[in-house]
């Protein structure tokens, strides 16, 4: 066993033991039994083999500890806590500053706000900690503003069909405010960082406008999600056809789309001419601008992350190499937060995918590359013609289609698993639009950055992008209309997850033996 399969166990024990925790509370005596009896046995085996298994124990407990140890800081708090004050009777007044990118949605906006200090019966104490803050659209507030806050403190509600105090703990948020009295304060200094974030967000903006100033809804909508992350702005009733038609993943920022944007950025670059190292180059550049003027959510940083390693196994030429650089990228980000196995969907989509395009992506490579059938072939001719021709045809996208629909068998399980949907006719439509995404998202930034100089040729260069998204909502109303597009699957057990999974993982092996001897003509 080498040193890499060696830390590749310890790393999967690890993230065994946070699922374990995540799943089940397992007592901290019962973890003491198990610490001790992984000590013993690496004394008892400590030159043998077998040794692995008593370090893989201690991983997996520690995995556990790990987890709990997250959970308790959700719910145990101190007076230097700002949720420390979390659902009193009385009015709170706290000073902090927007720390995040202010998310405007349909009736009201959400403040991401690092509380300084709490004013409680004329004391100023010191606090720390996130406040989720809803306010109305107007006024308007911006990243780095300084505020005073007065309202209620509450704890983040649970749900019956979703834990939204989880969903904010994984972005270490314990409290919220609905709609306070607020006070803008002048001055306050602000970092070095924190002013160069301010400029790209503002930049951000003034691609906003130019986008809603040239094109209309839903053209418009779709285009500020793609390129900005702006997916608040999409009604309800068009997140609600994407979804159907199993081409939401277009219209998102985060976990899979970084994931495959990545592949796109990298495809697009050896299209262009590019040596696979200048292509590897010229895609992790274009990646971070592009999850800089998204915003750089977190969600998106991760996903980035793992689209870089990516991206580095191709400059290799080594994908399945990334595997492993995956896992460890995964435990790292447990280390630095546990909750995000089971509380945050886009790290496990972003995970999951990347996982379908190291291992997948090149058995869809095989099946998609055209082969020229043999003349006189005793099996029915034409129809092997007429797939070698389809083949053909879409051979200069078949990478992308390939990635794509590695991607989403990856993740398929665990959106059932959360979301309850599943889309019939997701491989029709993802043909039909996916080879589109690189055209819309170029064309999309030239006319956005035309229209920041002169507002009539940005209306000229949207023409091409607007196209692209006309064909697009068309195509998505139409298929989105058939009632057996998608099919529902609710009150899923996370038993039929692993199992799931199980089952992939086992045909993925499968079928990539099978076409390791058939690449060795056996």
């Amino acid at each position: 066993m080498t040193y890499s399969q060696l830390f590749l166990g310890f790393c999967l024990a690890f993230i065994g033991g946070i699922f374990l925790s995540s799943v089940i509370y397992v007592p901290q005596l019962i973890m003491l039994g198990f610490l001790i009896l992984g000590v013993f046995w690496i004394f008892a085996f400590w030159r043998h083999k077998k040794v692995v298994i008593g370090f893989c124990l201690l991983f997996l407990i520690f995995g556990a500890w790990h987890h709990q140890q997250a959970e308790l800081k959700t719910v145990e708090f101190g007076p230097g806590d700002i949720a420390y004050y979390n659902n009193l009777e009385a009015l709170v007044s706290f000073q902090g500053q927007v720390v995040k990118e202010p998310d405007i949605r349909e009736s009201n906006i959400k403040l991401t706000i690092m509380s300084a200090k709490i004013f409680i019966e004329d004391k100023q104490i010191t606090t720390t900690g996130k406040v989720l803050v809803s306010v109305n659209r107007y006024p308007k507030y911006n990243y780095g503003d300084e505020l005073k806050i007065t309202g209620v403190l509450k704890t983040p509600f649970t749900f019956e069909d979703f834990n939204y105090k989880n969903y904010l703990a994984k972005d270490g948020i314990y409290s919220v405010m609905y709609y306070p009295k607020i006070e803008k304060n002048k001055g306050g200094q602000a970092s070095f960082i924190s002013i160069i974030y301010g400029k790209i967000l503002g930049f951000k903006n003034k691609l906003r406008e130019s986008v809603y100033q040239n094109l209309s809804p839903p053209q418009s909508s779709i285009l500020g999600a793609i390129i900005l992350g702006d997916k608040q702005r999409i009604s309800a009733q068009w997140k609600e056809k994407f979804n159907i038609t199993g081409v939401r993943h277009v219209t998102c920022v985060s976990g899979m789309h970084i994931i495959i944007l990545s592949g796109i950025l990298m495809w697009l670059g050896l299209w262009l001419g590019l040596w696979r190292g200048q292509a590897f180059y010229f895609a992790i550049i274009l990646l971070f601008l592009f999850i800089l003027i998204v915003g750089a959510p977190a969600s998106a940083i991760r996903a980035g992350i793992m689209g870089g390693l990516f991206l580095f196994a191709q400059k290799l030429g080594r994908l399945r190499a990334a595997g492993r650089a995956l896992v460890f990228a995964a435990a790292l980000m447990l280390i630095h937060n546990p909750l995000l196995l089971m509380s945050d969907v886009g790290f496990q989509l972003s995970f999951l995918a990347a996982l379908g395009i190291i291992y997948l992506m090149p058995i869809f490579q095989y099946w998609f590359a055209p082969r020229q059938p043999v003349p006189f072939c005793p099996a029915p001719f034409f129809t092997k013609r007429c797939v070698f021709y389809i083949k053909k045809f879409f051979s200069p996208v078949s990478g992308l289609l390939a990635m794509t629909f590695a991607a989403q068998i990856f993740t398929l399980p665990i959106l059932i698993y959360n979301f309850g949907y599943m889309s019939r006719i997701a491989p029709l439509t993802n043909i039909l639009v996916v080879p589109l995404l690189p055209y819309i998202m170029v064309l999309g930034f030239i006319f956005a950055l035309a229209g920041l100089f002169s507002q009539p040729l940005g209306l000229l260069l949207s023409l091409p992008a607007w196209f692209l998204l006309t064909y697009i909502i068309k195509l998505v109303d139409w298929f989105s209309g058939f009632s057996w597009a998608s099919l529902t699957i609710e009150n899923i057990h996370w038993l039929w997850l692993i199992v799931a999974y199980l089952v992939l993982g086992c045909l993925t092996y499968y079928l990539t033996e099978k076409q390791r001897w058939k690449f060795l003509e056996y």
